[in-house]
């Protein structure tokens, strides 16, 4: 591996855990489509999605640890919330990870693309949609860390079907799942949006670890590139959690969407082009 290229791995794992962090999504939706589009460019020799899906996944975890472990301090994590969409979003994620060396790189560069334009709109919606106002039959009260008081609620099974969904998409694309999470729980569950980001980091960082230990299993995780992006996801983490903390982030978060729609539609040409 040439000199240059540890330091370019290194900033792309704190480039993606920065943003991931900030929004919740988890890093793993900009740390994919990269390895895969510059691979051959970077390594001189193309990275399989497989590969690239197990490295972000395990990457992720050092993302998650760092996000959950600062936000954790900031008392915005709610715990409880946590384990229950972590009760189906992990068994899902190790189902998706398995799933992942069935598909070819064609189609999957293809469906990621797809998804990727799925987070753009929903990136997008969460901005105009105020959330809804259901009656749900279990409410919660959340005092965060600066003491502000705040009520929401969910159904344990609207809960548990959607971290399965989740976990499913982030064992399958190695995105961590937060870029699902976090609408949903605002728009659908009314979280009030810092709380959603910082118990998302949480559930992914559960998940993470589950899926990505079937990727290891399978030997879809590059070592190599793991030992360059894990420090980096380390130092975006928590970067991130302290910008999400003082920045409305407004400005980076439509930085991230154009990001996004690029990557989506470069990602569905290149997929059709080798299916």
């Amino acid at each position: 591996m040439e000199a240059y290229v540890w330091p370019v791995l290194l900033l792309i794992g704190v480039i993606s855990a920065v943003f991931g962090s900030i929004v919740g999504l988890g890093g793993g939706i900009i740390t994919v489509p990269v390895l895969i589009l510059i691979g051959p460019d970077l390594l001189g020799e193309p990275v399989p999605s497989q590969v690239a899906v197990g490295t972000s996944l395990a990457v992720l975890i050092f993302t998650a640890l760092s996000s959950t472990w600062t936000y954790q301090k900031q008392g915005k994590v709610d715990f409880r919330s946590g384990w229950l969409f972590f009760a189906t979003s992990g068994p899902s994620a190790m189902v998706g990870a398995q799933l992942t060396k069935h598909i070819q790189q064609g189609p999957f560069e293809f469906a990621f693309g797809l998804f990727m334009f799925v987070m753009f709109a929903l990136m997008v919606a969460r901005e105009r949609m105020k959330p809804l106002v259901i009656d749900w039959p279990i409410m919660r009260t959340f005092t965060d860390g600066q003491g502000q008081t705040y009520h929401y609620g969910y159904n344990v099974w609207v809960g548990l079907l959607i971290g399965c969904g989740v976990g499913l998409a982030s064992g399958l694309f190695g995105i961590g799942g937060g870029s699902l999470f976090v609408p949903l729980m605002v728009l659908l569950f009314r979280f009030p949006p810092h709380v959603a980001t910082a118990t998302s980091m949480f559930v992914i960082l559960l998940s993470s670890i589950l899926g990505s230990g079937v990727h290891a299993w399978h030997g879809h995780i590059d070592w190599r590139l793991f030992a360059f992006l894990a420090p980096g996801a380390l130092i975006g983490g928590r970067v991130g959690a302290v910008i999400a903390s003082k920045l409305s982030g407004r400005q980076l978060l439509w930085l991230l969407r154009a990001t996004l729609l690029a990557m989506a539609v470069y990602l569905i040409i290149k997929g059709i082009g080798e299916m």
